[in-house]
């Protein structure tokens, strides 16, 4: 699993997948809804990212935030129920996750 103190690696993970999207830091920004500079300074002060601009990067890459800071291996231990529930979380609105949270808590 990544280490969320280590803006180098997380960075270092984002730009990976940004690459493979072929897209600028611009077009990551714009797709995440955050502005450049937000990006580009994250990168320059190699800082953790706060939750909310992760959470904004990896919906942009569809893909939940525990999808991206696992490695594969961790990955391939998940059961197919677990990772349809990671995809289909990456998709929801940040009120959606809010009322699955308080759904799954009044459980």
């Amino acid at each position: 699993m990544l280490n969320l103190l280590d803006g180098k690696e997380i960075y270092d993970k984002v730009d990976a997948l940004r690459k493979k999207k072929g897209w600028t830091i611009y077009e990551l920004a714009k797709n995440a809804g955050v502005a450049p500079t937000t990006i580009y300074n994250w990168r320059d002060r190699q800082s953790s990212p706060s939750l909310s601009l992760l959470d904004a990067v990896c919906s942009a890459f569809e893909i939940s935030v525990i999808e991206f800071l696992l490695n594969d291996d961790e990955l391939t231990t998940l059961s197919e129920e677990q990772k349809e529930v990671m995809r289909l979380w990456s998709t929801l609105s940040a009120e959606q996750k809010k009322s699955i949270i308080n759904l799954m808590r009044s459980m």
